[in-house]
């Protein structure tokens, strides 16, 4: 989350006041992440507080927004525990503040985990999986708009921030995922609606009884349809991995295998995948990492993330794919 976008308390309280949320009591910018506008935004309701997230999205159009918000609906009705948008008295999902898209969201309680534990990967997997079955049946299509398409748009906007070793790197597995993509066993993949960044900092958890209780996935704009693998492979990347140096986590990796397995089996040409499609999510936030980092937007409060984090994790999962044989079984 971050602010590009100033909006006023004047401004918050007249799509409150469409939205029938209630009095807003507080509203405060969000500086986690790089994409949208965000305030936390708290409201009184006949004499109940109220917790929602207020979005503006800054590269998002009007016309991609429906596919987001009403996936997350979609999911929210089926149980799976994702904020839920609100809509006005005609159903609309998506406003307009200050000339920008926005849409109003509840909060989801609970903080991210920042050093999970097996546990935490468990509740993860299971989840995701349970996301993946319930969004199955969602009418509504649209690419993944980080996919191999704009991975080849955006690398050569970036090589002449690279040195020569990032540029080998980046172009042979470029070109290694083109190959991938035009496989059989890639077309046999299993696909539909996925978060495609569901990274620690997306997630929510509370403690219940000593044990972690998952209470949330959110900011699903970056969502589409696309494989499920893909979506199995970002996660492993990010909560799977020691993320000083990149390399492999087995024990979390394992726990959120088995969780994820126990409620949607992977198929073979999913295990035969899997190391590809590591190497797949560590390649697309390379890419996005470096053009944020050397092409930034102005931003009132904005954390930039250091690209090479995923430059190493790309390399261990290239160099090592061995080690991912017990996780993918």
């Amino acid at each position: 989350m971050a602010v590009y976008t100033e909006v006023s308390t004047k401004e918050a309280r007249a799509l409150l006041k469409q939205l029938k949320l209630g009095n807003l009591k507080a509203m405060k910018g969000c500086s986690g992440g790089i994409e949208n506008t965000n305030y936390f935004v708290t409201t009184q309701l006949d004499d109940v507080i109220h917790e929602y997230v207020l979005t503006l999205f800054e590269r998002l159009t009007m016309e991609q927004l429906p596919f987001y918000l009403r996936l997350m609906k979609h999911l929210a009705q089926r149980g799976i525990p994702v904020p839920d948008p609100t809509a006005n008295a005609r159903g609309d999902l998506v406003f307009e503040v200050k000339g920008k898209p926005a849409a109003v969201v509840n909060r989801l309680p609970g903080k991210s985990e920042l050093s999970p534990t097996p546990a935490h990967c468990a509740a993860v997997g299971a989840t995701l999986a349970q996301l993946h079955l319930a969004g199955a049946d969602f009418a509504m299509s649209q690419p993944n708009l980080r996919g191999l398409s704009w991975w080849n748009e955006t690398v050569p906007v970036v090589l002449p921030h690279l040195t020569a070793d990032q540029t080998a790197l980046i172009q042979s597995e470029l070109a290694y995922q083109t190959h991938i993509a035009a496989s059989s066993a890639y077309a046999a993949l299993p696909r539909g609606p996925i978060h495609a960044d569901l990274f620690r900092d997306n997630v929510m958890f509370d403690t219940v009884a000593g044990e972690p209780h998952l209470t949330g996935f959110f900011d699903f704009y970056f969502a589409g349809i696309d494989s499920w693998l893909f979506d199995i492979a970002v996660t492993l990347n990010d909560w799977c991995v020691n993320l000083e140096a990149g390399t492999h986590n087995p024990e979390r990796a394992q726990s959120f295998m088995n969780a994820y397995s126990a409620v949607r089996p992977l198929t073979a040409a999913e295990r035969e995948l899997l190391p590809a499609m590591l190497r797949a999510g560590a390649l697309r936030f390379w890419i996005s990492r470096l053009w944020d980092y050397h092409l930034p937007r102005e931003a009132s409060m904005l954390v930039a993330h250091d690209p090479g984090h995923f430059e190493r994790v790309l390399r261990e999962r290239a160099s090592h794919p061995d080690f991912l044989s017990a996780t993918a079984t």
